[in-house]
């Protein structure tokens, strides 16, 4: 059978449920939430003249899932007109919408019976060959259909989304025993390149992987920090970054999760699994327990393991202290062995191989994972290697039990576990025997898709900064390498090489890489060194450097395609809108941010985004000119970033006709497809062309908005002097209105004002503050 999902409908609409209705809408698959109809009214709707009758009662449940997550605030969504691809409605009057359903996935309460009790009901609705799957974290896939038909069973799995659905990768695909071998195999693939996920194939055991491996690690740092005598905050530095664990660590995230939330995972193995040393190593410890009994469950109760409170002079972190039964002022701690093991060539392994009191406990928590890991491979999964994906993509770590077993290295600490007394799992042994001393080797890299680390790619140029990779059939990568990939020197050189070498030898050019974010931006820190110098002359030469990288970018005799993702800001979004085309990820964080440190955009942003919004215009009035225009300004003067790359579709960074690529996994693969589609379709260079600008009498509108805004308090008088010479930019300067400018020529006013910027003192504090703080100054 031919499988496709049009259309979806998900029965449960409460955080889950809507969160999962969000995600999916915002790929622009229309969807159904269906929740409950109440059993009683509220005071407030008895008054409004409502009854359990009425429609906007009877769906109520369904209505407050759709609001929460439409809502842009939550951030559930990635776009505005989510909302107009959610349809609600209640399981009493509106299964019927089932009816024309691909895939229906249920999300109601974690308890069995409930949950058989609705697959009756949706075989009632179900179109032949409907998909259906449960987003349970633990009940067993087999036990809910156990009692419906053998075709029902043959199109039903679970699908296991991990909280929230936009942000978290983990997709757990759980088939059941007659779940159709073609079904899972569309499923993984439509999980992973529509949906955005990671998906991991798991058995039907209790929690799966990702919540079977991560409930286990939270119960047993918990008990050996009762084993220790430990506080909750020397845990977390313990189990934090020098052991590849997310900052969070241990109680942080479980209060991002909800200590509720890992009570009900830990039970739930407790509850059904028949060893009873297994049992003990779930127990969820008396100090969480005593904290759920207070309602103290985690960030969503404002109080767990943590709390933040207001004071006169801030906010104010506290602790919980178990003997106090009290919260406490958290105290830096200061871990004399993890200074130590961070002076080390591989913190990792100095911390674990130490001979510190420390040292021993996390060598401890660690063994006790690996092996705990290990013992469940065939049990969870039949791949290990899914273990690590599954950590890595649900929980954060940055390395899962077997990378992280590699990395201590496997026969050494093999031998440290035989010494203690420990049974290693044999199948594990049995790699030993075989001369496999790692879980994973070169070829375990490969992935289905480009990866700049593969040993297939080589290396045309390279210097301390950028490297220009040949990713194969023909098509050249530019990376960035340096810190933040900043917009550095040495990065603008390659800049320049590729675009030749693309010209000569080349179908075309990506620039994309694999770091945490696309681009921070410019290299602030040399702006900063050339203006307390007062070099005005290589301040001139840097700005107009990136300038004219980005404008080779542009006319590019052959295609150039940019793969942002993550931040994109300032230099990182001038590259992006010079670039042919963009393949941007989903959460692409696109701005020209420049105002905040008292700058305007210099390397063509200005120019680009006034450019972008006047292209399809036909023959516009001045009004209409002077209307787009201040839009523009208002993006820049507001250093607007958008949440997604859909508001980046709004604010003007990127196109209509760009495609977004929701599985960042796959951008720069994308990107490459994009420059051979380009190539191969008869790819025509850019021609210049002249611009309209509105000049001094445009320039006089937009200047009355910025009186209102330094009038009402909005901005700070500094705000405004920058708000106003980013409309100088943007007019054209000091020419009538209908003036027709070059490219050049705003270019020019660009860098005149960006340099001469750099000389006011106030700039340069915000400079200084964003270098110190990260953070911008509103001076």
């Amino acid at each position: 059978m031919k499988y496709q999902i049009s259309k979806v409908t998900v029965l449960g609409a409460g955080v889950m449920g809507s969160g999962i209705a969000a995600h999916i809408a915002g790929i622009g698959i229309p969807v159904c939430l269906l929740d409950m109809v109440p059993k009683s009214l509220t005071e407030d709707e008895k008054a409004k003249g409502l009854t359990l009758e009425s429609t906007e009662i009877r769906n109520k449940f369904a209505k407050i899932g759709k609001e929460r997550v439409t809502n842009l605030k939550n951030k559930s969504a990635f776009h505005k007109g989510v909302g107009n691809l959610i349809q609600i409605g209640n399981f009493e009057d509106n299964m019927d919408m089932i009816s024309d359903s691909d895939w229906v996935i249920e999300v109601i309460v974690e308890q069995l019976e409930p949950k058989k009790n609705i697959m009756k009901e949706i075989s009632k609705y179900i179109k032949e060959g409907s998909i259906i799957s449960s987003n349970t974290s633990g009940v067993s896939i087999n036990k809910i259909v156990e009692d419906m038909p053998l075709e029902f069973r043959q199109h039903f799995m679970g699908t296991h989304f991990f909280n929230p659905p936009r942000y978290m990768k983990l997709f757990e695909l759980i088939p059941s025993k007659d779940t159709l071998q073609e079904l899972v195999d569309f499923m993984e693939e439509f999980a992973t390149k529509r949906l955005g996920k990671g998906v991991v194939s798991a058995n039907d055991t209790p929690n799966f992987i990702g919540n079977r491996i991560g409930a286990y690690a939270f119960s047993n740092a918990i008990q050996m920090m009762y084993k220790y005598s430990y506080s909750i905050p020397k845990v977390d530095i313990l189990l934090g970054t020098i052991v590849k664990r997310p900052k969070s660590a241990i109680f942080k995230t479980i209060d991002m999760v909800g200590l509720d939330i890992y009570y009900n995972v830990a039970d739930n193995v407790i509850n059904n699994i028949e060893d009873e040393k297994e049992k003990l190593e779930f127990k969820v410890p008396e100090v969480a327990l005593n904290l759920i009994s207070k309602g103290y469950i985690g960030d969503k109760a404002k109080q767990g393991f943590y709390k933040t409170v207001k004071t006169e002079t801030g906010k104010k972190k506290l602790v919980w202290n178990d003997e106090k039964q009290d919260y406490v002022e958290l105290v830096n701690v200061k871990v004399d062995a993890i200074e130590a093991a961070l002076q080390e060539k591989d913190p990792l392994k100095a911390i674990i191989n130490g001979e510190s009191e420390e040292s021993k406990f996390v060598w401890e928590v660690t063994k006790n994972v690996l092996l705990y890991s290990a013992r469940k491979v065939s049990e969870i999964t039949d791949d290990y290697k899914l273990i690590d994906k599954a950590m890595f993509w649900g929980y954060n770590w940055e390395l899962g039990p077997f990378q992280l077993w590699d990395s201590i290295g496997v026969e050494e600490s093999i031998e440290r576990m035989k010494k203690e007394g420990e049974t290693i799992p044999q199948w594990v042994l049995d790699r030993i025997n075989e001369g496999k001393n790692k879980f994973y080797s070169g070829n375990d890299i490969e992935a289905h898709y480009v990866k700049l680390t593969s040993p297939k790619n080589k290396i045309i140029k390279e210097n301390k900064d950028a490297a220009l990779i040949d990713i194969g059939d023909d098509v050249l990568c530019l990376q960035f390498k340096s810190k933040g990939n900043t917009i550095t020197d040495d990065v603008m050189d390659i800049m320049y090489e590729a675009v030749e070498e693309t010209e000569k030898n080349y179908k075309g050019l990506v620039i994309g890489n694999e770091s945490k974010n696309f681009s921070a931006g410019a290299n602030l820190a040399l702006i900063n060194k050339l203006a307390l110098e007062e070099n005005w002359k290589g301040l001139d030469n840097l700005v107009d450097k990136f300038q004219k990288s980005n404008m080779m970018l542009k006319y590019c005799k052959k295609p150039v395609v940019v793969a942002p993702y993550g931040m994109t800001l300032g230099g990182g979004a001038e590259i992006s809108m010079h670039a042919h085309k963009v393949t941007p990820s989903v959460e692409t964080y696109m701005g020209l941010v420049e105002i905040g440190v008292g700058l305007i955009p210099g390397g063509g942003g200005t120019k680009e985004l006034l450019l972008r919004a006047i292209e399809n215009l036909n023959k516009p009035t001045s009004v209409e000119m002077v209307n787009v225009v201040k839009k523009v300004w208002n993006n820049i003067a507001t250093a607007k970033v958008s949440g997604s790359a859909y508001e980046a579709f709004d604010n003007g960074f990127i196109r209509k006709s760009d495609r977004i690529v929701m599985n960042k996994d796959y951008i720069i693969d994308e990107a490459k497809k994009t420059v051979l589609d380009m190539a191969d379709n008869g790819f025509t260079p850019l021609q210049k062309n002249s611009i309209y600008v509105i000049g001094t009498k445009g320039r006089a509108a937009i200047q009355y908005d910025i009186n209102f805004m330094k009038n009402g308090k909005f901005i700070s008088d500094y705000d405004a002097y920058l708000a106003d010479k980013v409309a100088y930019v943007l007019t054209g300067g000091d020419v009538p209105d209908g003036t027709m400018m070059s490219e050049e020529q705003i270019l020019q006013l660009e860098k005149e004002v960006f340099v001469n910027l750099c000389k006011e003192e106030k700039t340069l504090k915000r400079i200084e503050h964003m270098l110190k703080t990260g953070k911008a100054l509103r001076n």
